[in-house]
C-alpha cells in the first residue's frame, strides 16, 4: 500500500503490540503454507480488526479462507474499516457481500487517511 505514511513503530514495538494487544483481545487465525506465515485475520467481537496477506500470495484463496473462518465465528454480522484508497481490499470485500455503511476523513485512524466502514450480514432465504 504505497499510499501509507512511513511506519512510526519499529519491529520490537509491533511485536510487543501483537503479543500484548492483538493476541489477547482478538480471536486470531494464521494462514500457513510450507511452514511460512502467509496471512492472518483478527476478530474482536463482530469487528474484523485485521485481515492481511503477504502480497505474493494474494488471489490464491487464502483471504477467502480466512474470511470464511471469521464469518463462521461471527455468523450474524461482520464489520470492518478499510482505507478508501485500498481498492483491491474494497473489491475483495464487495465480492464477499460487504456493503459500505459510512465514510470518514481519516480522523479515526492513526494514518489519518480517509476510510470507510463495511458491513456484512448473511443472506437469509425468504
Amino acid at each position: 500500500m504505497p499510499y501509507l505514511p512511513p511506519q512510526k513503530r519499529n519491529h520490537e514495538q509491533v511485536t510487543r503490540w501483537v503479543r500484548d494487544v492483538l493476541l489477547k483481545q482478538c480471536r486470531t487465525w494464521v494462514a500457513v503454507r510450507d511452514a511460512e506465515i502467509t496471512g492472518y485475520a483478527a476478530l474482536d467481537g463482530d469487528m474484523l480488526e485485521h485481515l492481511y496477506l503477504r502480497p505474493d500470495v494474494r488471489r490464491q484463496g487464502i483471504g477467502t479462507l480466512l474470511l470464511n473462518e471469521v464469518r463462521r465465528h461471527s455468523p450474524d454480522v461482520v464489520s470492518l474499516h478499510v482505507f478508501q484508497q485500498n481498492t483491491d481490499a474494497r473489491a475483495f470485500y464487495e465480492r464477499h457481500g460487504f456493503t459500505a455503511l459510512d465514510t470518514s476523513d481519516g480522523n479515526r485512524n492513526m494514518e489519518n487517511l480517509p476510510d470507510m466502514t463495511l458491513h456484512w450480514t448473511p443472506t437469509r432465504a425468504r
